[in-house]
């Protein structure tokens, strides 16, 4: 194993969104296991705080083309609404 890798900027940002990510799905499973409403506020609180930090790296990695995306047709968009609701409704 090479001790002395070197990272670049795109791949310590990639890095960066990954765990991101996870600590996300993580959030997401204490605040939906948690009995204690004062828990679920704080961790509620500290995704939403993540999501931003997230959503800031992805948007830096996104303006320097290291993230490649495409828009949604709005037709698309309006289809996956619609799916969804349909969804919450049938609940």
């Amino acid at each position: 194993m090479n001790n002395n890798a070197q990272f670049n900027d795109q791949d310590i940002m990639d890095d960066l969104l990954t765990m991101e990510k996870q600590i996300i799905s993580a959030y997401n499973t204490g605040i939906t296991e948690s009995s204690c409403q004062n828990l679920r506020q704080t961790l509620t609180s500290n995704l939403l705080e993540t999501h931003q930090l997230q959503y800031t790296i992805f948007d830096t990695m996104k303006k320097k083309g290291w993230y490649q995306t495409k828009d949604a047709q709005d037709q698309d968009v309006n289809n996956a609404k619609n799916k969804y609701s349909n969804i919450k409704n049938q609940l």
